[in-house]
């Protein structure tokens, strides 16, 4: 097991072998597993929410197409190692707050060869709005949301409006939702995609949408119409029960 103390988060991170899974390693913060790699197989996503995103980006372009991508949240970079592995040279960015996480994940668990990223480190909406990034993506992936703890300057809609700017004319943004029961912040994040899109997609778990369960979504915004053969494919993909929302019932569901 490795260990670092981040410093501005005032948090341990620790990253220890998965003994389910030969050549898997969980990064956790704080006590709590945050992120999950699998060295050998970097096409293997083991988190349920992260395996959803991964099906969306499978459908971003024709099947080993690079794609270019924006990373909010870094985490231990699982979906940049997804990325490499099945659509080898796509442009990858990825903004992270905290720099020593970054080098401790890098240093512990090297990034697939030939991978093409660039970092920046700072806040995710200072860094698109005043940073170096620049689109457009064919993906952009917020993955830094705590439920209620949320930064409240990366939950409104005017910064989902601004990410979608970033996006491609064909591109999607990917945003993770942690949420308790009623999932009262997930329908408000929901709400906010939709001020600025009407062509998105809920992905989650079947049960979720009831409410009564703590865990994750998946919005899935565009700034085209979402595709109906979409909802299809990522439907038989899994993981299952899988379920999309999209259309009345996704805005029944936002409330």
């Amino acid at each position: 097991m490795a260990g670092r103390f981040l410093r501005g988060a005032g948090l341990h991170a620790e990253i220890f072998p998965d003994e389910r899974i030969p050549g898997s390693y969980i990064l956790s913060i704080g006590g709590a597993e945050q992120s999950h790699v699998n060295l050998l197989h970097p096409q293997e996503v083991f988190y349920e929410y992260l395996r959803r995103i991964a099906n969306v980006a499978d459908l971003a372009a024709p099947a080993g197409a690079p794609v270019r991508c924006l990373h909010l949240g870094a985490g231990a970079l699982t979906l940049a190692r997804y990325l490499q592995a099945t659509r080898p040279g796509s442009e990858q960015h990825a903004v992270e707050l905290e720099r020593e996480l970054l080098d401790f994940v890098v240093d512990q668990l090297p990034l697939p060869e030939g991978t093409d990223l660039t970092v920046y480190i700072g806040d995710a909406r200072h860094e698109v709005a005043f940073g170096d990034v620049d689109g457009p993506f064919d993906l952009v992936v917020l993955d830094v949301f705590a439920g209620e703890d949320a930064p409240e300057h990366l939950t409104t809609a005017d910064f989902y409006a601004e990410l979608l700017e970033l996006l491609s004319p064909h591109g999607v943004l990917l945003v993770n939702i942690g949420d308790d029961p009623p999932l009262a912040f997930a329908k408000r994040q929901l709400g906010a995609v939709l001020e600025s899109t009407p062509h998105a997609a809920l992905l989650a778990d079947a049960s979720m949408f009831s409410c009564r369960h703590p865990g994750n979504v998946v919005v899935a915004a565009r700034r085209e119409p979402w595709p109906q053969e979409w909802t299809a494919a990522l439907l038989a993909a899994g993981p299952h029960p899988a379920g999309v929302l999209t259309g009345a019932e996704l805005r029944s569901f936002a409330g």
